[in-house]
């Protein structure tokens, strides 16, 4: 389905208080939009806070994979692109990702049945999502966003102080809130941060994480249910996967990672009548054929350090499940 169809048909639904699954890519050139009476469980399974597409299955199933992830001098040559247009002040925070192979024991639609997290999409033969991270959510002409910015293993002595405290990822953390900020008050007034740098756990089968958030608030404009669509695609991309400033930002990306990125890092969400609740399409494994790849990544400063961020790409290739 081409963006503006999507688009137009979110706006439609949304008027007439239709509820409807959907999800735009990161580029902007792919997006559809099912209505959830329509959605066949076979090929496309979602859950949102609240809500889900079917029944998982209790069945167990022991978890084994492996990652093969990229050599650090390969991951080096992406970072030095990036960091001499950070030098050269072209962009202040990048976005730089990269597909690690994975073997695995399961399947997506298995993975997909035992994933904890509040936001998870599986599409048959093509892609799950299991992401931690909401993008936008609206309700009673409220809309709020949650930018995530940092990640650390829990296990480490003073984790939460630690990374509350760095100061590379306090810029970083800083930057996204202002530009996810700007991007708001496109579309809503009294736009204002309600909660700075709190922190989450999550639980993955590798052990514990903590990642840091924020939350935004701001009041949508008289009308917004008729242009559900219309706002949404002005959002995009989400400014904690990109970067600053936003544009600019794309080109570096796409220049360093040599790749679309495709769905991963767009935006899904279901919009139930009256309520719309979204999330950032991250924690996501792609499959091609037979092969399975993970899409992880970081936010890269003139602060950052390759191996530093090189060992954080590695350490969000994980499941969470217990």
């Amino acid at each position: 389905m081409s963006l503006n169809d999507t688009i137009d048909k979110m706006n439609k639904w949304g008027s007439n208080g239709v509820p409807f699954l959907f999800a735009f890519d990161f580029e902007g050139e792919q997006a559809w939009a099912i209505r959830s009476e329509e959605i066949d469980p076979r090929k496309i399974r979602y859950r949102v806070p609240g809500r889900q597409s079917d029944r998982r299955t209790n069945q167990p199933l022991e978890i084994e994979w492996q990652s093969h992830p990229m050599s650090l001098e390969t991951y080096q040559e992406k970072f030095q692109k990036v960091y001499t247009h950070l030098s050269r002040g072209d962009s202040y925070l990048v976005n730089l990702t990269a597909r690690t192979p994975l073997t695995m024991n399961c399947t997506l639609e298995e993975l997909f049945d035992r994933c904890e997290a509040p936001y998870c999409l599986w599409v048959k033969d093509d892609f799950l999502v299991f992401s931690p991270e909401c993008f936008v959510r609206i309700q009673e002409g409220v809309i709020r966003t949650f930018p995530m910015k940092g990640t650390i293993d829990a296990s480490i002595p003073q984790a939460a102080d630690r990374i509350l405290s760095d100061q590379k990822e306090l810029a970083e953390h800083v930057t996204i809130v202002d530009l996810l900020r700007n991007d708001l008050s496109q579309v809503a007034d009294q736009v204002e941060v309600t909660r700075f740098r709190y922190i989450d756990k999550i639980q993955t089968h590798r052990g514990e994480l903590l990642q840091v958030s924020s939350e935004i608030v701001g009041h949508l404009r008289p009308g917004y249910d008729q242009a559900i669509g219309t706002f949404m695609a002005t959002l995009l991309p989400a400014g904690s996967v990109t970067g600053a400033p936003k544009d600019r930002t794309k080109a570096i990306i796409q220049e360093a990672e040599g790749y679309p990125r495709g769905f991963y890092t767009g935006i899904f969400g279901f919009f139930d009548g009256q309520t719309l609740d979204s999330a950032v399409m991250i924690r996501f494994i792609e499959q091609e054929g037979s092969q399975y790849y993970f899409r992880s990544g970081g936010g890269i400063t003139a602060r950052s350090n390759a191996r530093m961020e090189y060992d954080e790409l590695i350490r969000k290739i994980y499941v969470p499940v217990h």
